[in-house]
């Protein structure tokens, strides 16, 4: 994979699914405490998520959309993880 200084990993999984495992420049989710973007590098943070929509903008193509009913946002390194 060609490293990106504008892009982050991002994975999105529910127990027995990987909704998306990919590089991406952005993802905007609803949090408990609000919206948030995230891109690459982004401070360490752990957030509890909120009812409604991921938006991921991966680096070539559309942005991605996914529906969701809560979960755990987890940032570290270059990378960010969701779990549903």
């Amino acid at each position: 994979m060609e490293a990106n200084l504008h892009t982050f990993h991002l994975v999105i999984a529910s127990v027995g699914e990987n909704r998306y495992d990919a590089p991406a420049l952005s993802a905007t989710i609803q949090t408990t405490e609000g919206q948030v973007t995230i891109l690459a590098h982004h401070e360490a943070m752990i957030a509890t998520l909120a009812p409604g929509l991921i938006i991921v903008r991966p680096p070539h193509g559309e942005h991605k959309t996914f529906h969701i009913e809560g979960g755990i946002l987890e940032c570290s390194g270059n990378r960010a993880v969701v779990l549903l």
